[in-house]
């Protein structure tokens, strides 16, 4: 059974505390996490380098303004970090990170990484229009209670995927009671082990995985079969893509927010992706009509040839798309069938080679070539 270590404040500010800590005794140099920007109730995702700037942060606030496995890829693009960082992300941003290190476009080293059972974010828009904040005690008890909260990203609430991997520190929360009254941290390598000597709490032994967890689980699982039976129910093919996507804009936020779409200039963002005047003439003679921005549904099947395969589910995509498309939906159930037939599941191993990018010769024969 893991080590654990208990510290007597509520989870939010046990974690503050223990960081404030290891920043003051030298331990670590700065802190990555989401912090109160103002009195308005925007967060942000900060690194703090002071001792008294930690009393703004909020690591486990239910919001999640980006995939800040990309903001950690922008950090390490040029080498490691020189200095160690205590970065509190959630499972799917670690896992995002780790797709980002694979693909040599970040490092994991200095990182101290510390993730919390997810029980979900709640969407942009409910920072905005002040629903989060209504709904914060309400998300807190489905929390304790291993529930599912209706509020939270459709992602979310079909992720099955919400207990940490590669988390130095895992901080127990899906099924704990009393979360006001005591922050368990599960120590789960030799590094934790070490930044957390010191730490004023108690020894305890805590398993990752609980009744709670499992319950938690299992509904997500429900819930995940609902959402593709009915995804499956609206059709499947180029017709229904088609019609998902109709009213795409071709504003391609969804990949400006997607962690996985890392390439610093996009072909589809090119002037090759649009009508060349030439081309005007002979496009109208073909379909007696031009749609403008074209080639939606192109670069939506781009997108998918692209990254489907490590996709995590994090629910970005869908989130920041002005005209409500289920983009994260679609993915989710694309790459959910991707990552079977691969084996593959994105951020698990950090050895682990990406699918797209291996050669074996037997996949030709699986698919009829001689």
């Amino acid at each position: 059974m893991p080590k654990a270590v208990k510290i007597k404040n509520s989870t939010d500010k046990g974690i503050v505390e223990m960081l404030g800590g290891l920043l003051q005794s030298d331990k670590i140099k700065g802190v990555f996490t989401l912090k109160k920007m103002n009195e308005s109730g925007a967060v942000a995702y900060s690194l703090i380098t002071e001792v008294d700037e930690l009393e703004k942060a909020v690591p486990f606030y239910p919001f999640m303004p980006m995939n800040a496995g990309r903001a950690l890829s922008t950090f390490t693009l040029d080498g490691e970090t020189q200095e160690p960082i205590a970065a509190v992300l959630r499972p799917c941003e670690i896992r995002a990170f780790i797709e980002l290190v694979k693909r040599a476009q970040g490092s994991l080293e200095n990182f101290l990484l510390i993730s919390p059972v997810c029980a979900g974010v709640f969407p942009l828009k409910s920072l905005a229009d002040g629903s989060l904040e209504k709904n914060l005690s309400r998300y807190w008890e489905s929390v304790e209670n291993a529930a599912l909260d209706p509020n939270t990203r459709e992602t979310c609430q079909s992720c099955e995927d919400f207990i940490p991997v590669h988390a130095d520190m895992t901080i127990v929360t899906v099924g704990a009671k009393n979360l006001e009254e005591g922050c368990i941290v599960i120590l789960n390598t030799k590094k934790a082990e070490e930044f957390a000597s010191g730490v004023t709490g108690q020894t305890v032994s805590e398993e990752t995985e609980t009744e709670g967890t499992e319950k938690l689980k299992k509904l997500r699982r429900e819930w995940k079969e609902t959402v593709f039976e009915e995804f499956e129910r609206n059709g499947v093919g180029q017709a229904a893509l088609i019609k998902t996507f109709a009213a795409c804009l071709g504003c391609h936020a969804c990949s400006h927010a997607c962690p996985i779409c890392y390439c610093t200039f996009c072909d589809f963002d090119s002037k090759t992706c649009e009508y060349q005047p030439v081309s005007f003439h002979s496009e109208l003679e073909q379909k007696g009509g031009l749609k403008v921005p074209p080639g939606n549904i192109f670069f939506h099947l781009g997108r998918m040839a692209h990254m489907a395969v490590s996709c995590v589910r994090c629910g970005m995509c869908s989130d920041v798309c002005p005209v409500g498309i289920p983009v994260a939906s679609v993915f989710s159930r694309v790459g959910d069938s991707l990552q079977e037939v691969f084996e593959y599941i994105p951020g698990r191993n950090v050895e682990e080679p990406v699918p797209s990018g291996t050669y074996k010769e037997q996949e030709f024969v699986e698919i009829g070539e001689q």
